[in-house]
Protein backbone atom coordinates (compact mmCIF):
# COMPACT_ATOMS: atom_id res chain seq x y z
CA UNK A 1 0.00 0.00 0.00
CA UNK A 2 1.44 3.07 -1.29
CA UNK A 3 1.51 6.07 1.51
CA UNK A 4 0.17 9.61 -0.01
CA UNK A 5 2.52 11.78 0.38
CA UNK A 6 1.85 15.27 1.99
CA UNK A 7 1.00 18.12 -0.83
CA UNK A 8 3.03 20.64 -1.29
CA UNK A 9 2.64 24.56 -2.14
CA UNK A 10 3.30 24.52 -5.63
CA UNK A 11 0.84 21.35 -6.36
CA UNK A 12 -1.75 23.65 -5.01
CA UNK A 13 -0.61 25.85 -7.55
CA UNK A 14 -1.05 23.98 -10.74
CA UNK A 15 -4.48 23.02 -12.43
CA UNK A 16 -5.74 19.77 -13.65
CA UNK A 17 -8.06 19.89 -16.21
CA UNK A 18 -8.48 16.72 -16.69
CA UNK A 19 -12.23 15.33 -17.21
CA UNK A 20 -12.19 13.38 -14.45
CA UNK A 21 -11.04 16.10 -11.86
CA UNK A 22 -14.16 18.40 -13.69
CA UNK A 23 -17.01 15.34 -13.06
CA UNK A 24 -15.92 15.30 -9.78
CA UNK A 25 -15.74 18.95 -9.07
CA UNK A 26 -18.96 19.38 -11.22
CA UNK A 27 -21.53 20.32 -8.61
CA UNK A 28 -19.71 23.10 -7.25
CA UNK A 29 -18.90 24.26 -10.54
CA UNK A 30 -22.71 24.27 -11.22
CA UNK A 31 -23.22 26.06 -7.87
CA UNK A 32 -20.47 28.57 -8.22
CA UNK A 33 -22.54 29.19 -11.99
CA UNK A 34 -25.88 29.62 -10.12
CA UNK A 35 -24.22 31.85 -7.50
CA UNK A 36 -22.86 34.17 -10.29
CA UNK A 37 -26.01 33.94 -12.20
CA UNK A 38 -27.99 35.62 -8.75
CA UNK A 39 -25.63 38.21 -8.42
CA UNK A 40 -25.84 39.57 -11.74
CA UNK A 41 -29.52 39.16 -11.45
CA UNK A 42 -29.78 41.13 -8.25
CA UNK A 43 -27.54 43.32 -9.65
CA UNK A 44 -29.87 44.41 -12.63
CA UNK A 45 -33.00 44.17 -10.08
CA UNK A 46 -31.04 46.82 -7.81
CA UNK A 47 -30.21 49.21 -10.66
CA UNK A 48 -33.89 48.78 -12.26
CA UNK A 49 -35.14 50.17 -8.60
CA UNK A 50 -33.08 52.63 -8.97
CA UNK A 51 -34.44 54.29 -11.55
CA UNK A 52 -37.70 54.04 -10.62
CA UNK A 53 -36.57 55.41 -6.98
CA UNK A 54 -35.66 58.35 -9.16
CA UNK A 55 -38.64 58.43 -11.81
CA UNK A 56 -40.86 58.87 -8.48
CA UNK A 57 -38.57 61.58 -6.69
CA UNK A 58 -38.59 63.37 -9.52
CA UNK A 59 -42.61 62.85 -10.17
CA UNK A 60 -43.19 63.95 -6.57
CA UNK A 61 -41.03 66.95 -6.44
CA UNK A 62 -42.80 68.24 -9.90
CA UNK A 63 -46.02 67.63 -8.32
CA UNK A 64 -44.97 69.57 -4.87
CA UNK A 65 -43.93 72.47 -7.59
CA UNK A 66 -47.53 72.26 -8.96
CA UNK A 67 -49.03 71.71 -5.09
CA UNK A 68 -47.40 75.15 -4.25
CA UNK A 69 -48.46 77.28 -7.73
CA UNK A 70 -52.32 75.99 -7.35
CA UNK A 71 -52.42 76.76 -3.61
CA UNK A 72 -50.61 80.32 -3.91
CA UNK A 73 -53.19 81.13 -7.03
CA UNK A 74 -56.12 79.86 -5.08
CA UNK A 75 -55.39 82.51 -2.16
CA UNK A 76 -55.12 85.02 -4.45
CA UNK A 77 -58.45 84.41 -5.79
CA UNK A 78 -60.31 83.83 -2.42
CA UNK A 79 -59.38 87.31 -1.79
CA UNK A 80 -62.30 89.26 -0.77
CA UNK A 81 -61.39 92.02 -3.51
CA UNK A 82 -60.68 89.00 -6.02
CA UNK A 83 -64.42 87.63 -4.94
CA UNK A 84 -65.95 90.56 -5.46
CA UNK A 85 -64.63 91.50 -9.69
CA UNK A 86 -65.58 87.98 -9.78
CA UNK A 87 -68.87 88.53 -8.92
CA UNK A 88 -69.92 91.44 -10.10
CA UNK A 89 -70.52 89.98 -13.88
CA UNK A 90 -73.66 88.35 -12.26
CA UNK A 91 -74.60 91.37 -10.33
CA UNK A 92 -73.99 91.04 -6.64
CA UNK A 93 -72.38 94.26 -5.14
CA UNK A 94 -70.23 94.45 -1.60
CA UNK A 95 -72.71 95.76 0.96
CA UNK A 96 -72.18 100.02 1.82
CA UNK A 97 -74.24 100.30 4.75
CA UNK A 98 -73.28 98.92 8.21
CA UNK A 99 -74.66 94.98 9.14
CA UNK A 100 -77.51 95.78 11.69
CA UNK A 101 -78.05 94.08 14.92
CA UNK A 102 -80.83 91.32 16.22
CA UNK A 103 -82.05 92.09 19.72
CA UNK A 104 -84.09 89.58 21.16
CA UNK A 105 -85.52 89.81 24.45
CA UNK A 106 -85.90 87.25 26.88
CA UNK A 107 -89.74 85.94 27.65
CA UNK A 108 -90.59 86.64 23.76
CA UNK A 109 -91.93 83.50 21.93
CA UNK A 110 -90.81 83.47 18.21
CA UNK A 111 -93.15 81.58 15.96
CA UNK A 112 -92.45 78.29 14.87
CA UNK A 113 -89.66 77.85 17.71
CA UNK A 114 -90.10 76.77 21.30
CA UNK A 115 -88.29 76.96 24.52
Amino acid sequence: MAKNKPKEFKDYLTLDFSAEAVLKNLPFILFLGFIGMMYIMNAHYSEKKLWQIQKYENEIEELKWEYASIKAELMYQTKQSEVAKAVESIGIKNSTSTPKRIIVKKGIEIKGTEK
